[in-house]
């Protein structure tokens, strides 16, 4: 654990919390847009609740897209009273009770020594699109001017443009033919899709649970072996050497043999995640989006801690991305977008994805 604030270019450590609407925050969600930590500690102490009222006084700063505000609690009647609460969009509390946040920023000891009272470093630490920090503004004796030069600060940030930078993926166009394209496309039509989850940590377990705010899609699993044994061979002859090549990794496996929808009927899209971060699922090393059609409008890649810049693959064409990376499908506008999308992974993650089934319900195991 951190022992002190971080500095300038350190990546921010990741966390699951509570939240006024949530007891289960994945803090490495929020990327892709320059964010707040403030640790007040207590809204009880005036001081505090002074920072906070003038946070709310210049809450349209905060819209989400570009910026948005986290207040760390440690004091419980906070939450009980209530006295303070998520203010939509763009300013949200985190309920750190039992002060695992606080130490984890070094806002208070990390050795545990701090049962009972304790001395509290109040700041706000700024963080970019890839929660790396930028810098630190401590409460200091004038708190009046905490708030002033904290959106200073903000206002003189560049914006968060096409042209931040370029996301490390790679696209490899012709990968799958027409063909089998549209065989694959036939399929899912004949066969009819089902409800796509989400995967989650829940007990120490991974499970499969719907959650349709997050993904909106319908997958239907490839069961006839010849197009199964058609998409392996491209994959393995065609992709997995481009793969190499760029990433200097040998991919061996295979994780699912599914072709998704995306509807613009019903909404599909899929919000900013991670494909690696439960025990069932961290063996994955680098997801494919491979697009078996390109009628359709919306529903692309976007990688939020590289810019809001966008991708697609061609027809037959993957986009190949480490599963660590944040990323999301955004919404689809028109038509329906069909794809293939298996997970890469070696014989190395193999056996930790073998030694992780326990934790696995079977309920997730099938997706």
């Amino acid at each position: 654990m951190a022992q002190r604030m971080l500095k300038v270019g350190e990546p921010a450590p990741w966390f699951v919390c509570r939240s006024p609407v949530t007891d289960q925050f994945h803090f490495q969600s929020v990327a892709g847009r320059y964010v707040v930590l403030c640790f007040f500690g207590s809204a009880a102490d005036p001081s505090n609740r002074r920072v906070l009222n003038d946070i709310l006084a210049n809450r349209e700063i905060f819209d989400d897209r570009h910026l948005c505000f986290f207040g760390v609690s440690i004091d419980p009647d906070d939450e009980s009273k209530p006295r303070v609460g998520n203010v939509m969009p763009g300013i949200r509390f985190f309920w750190d009770f039992d002060r695992s946040i606080s130490r984890l920023f070094g806002a208070i000891a990390a050795d545990g020594s701090d049962v009972g009272p304790v001395h509290y470093n109040r700041s706000s630490l700024i963080l970019d699109e890839r929660l790396r920090a930028l810098a630190t503004f401590p409460f200091g004796e004038n708190v009046e001017e905490h708030v002033p030069k904290l959106i200073e600060y903000l206002r003189s940030l560049p914006a968060l443009t096409l042209e931040t930078s370029v996301a490390p993926v790679l696209i490899v166009p012709r990968v799958f033919e027409p063909e089998l394209c549209s065989a694959l496309i036939e399929y899912y039509e004949s066969h009819g899709g089902k409800q796509s989850g989400v995967m989650d940590e829940q007990e120490g377990m991974t499970v499969h649970k719907l959650d349709y705010r997050a993904k909106q899609r319908r997958d239907c699993e490839i069961l006839d072996d010849p197009l199964r044994t058609a998409a392996m061979h491209r994959v393995a002859d065609r992709l997995a050497p481009e793969v190499q090549k760029a990433f200097q990794y040998h991919a061996t496996k295979i994780e699912r043999y599914v072709v998704a929808c995306y509807d613009s009927v019903s909404g599909g899209h899929f919000h900013p995640h991670r494909d690696n971060t439960t025990k069932g699922t961290a063996h994955r090393r680098f997801a494919v989006s491979l697009n078996l059609n390109s009628e359709f409008e919306g529903a692309n890649l976007r990688f939020p801690e590289f810019g809001p810049r966008t991708y697609k693959a061609p027809l037959g064409g993957a986009v190949v991305f480490s599963c660590s990376l944040l990323h999301e499908a955004t919404p689809i506008t028109a038509g329906k977008r069909y794809a293939f999308l298996p997970f890469l992974y070696d014989d190395a993650a193999a056996k930790a994805r073998q030694a992780n089934l326990k934790y696995v319900t079977d309920e997730a195991d099938r997706n």
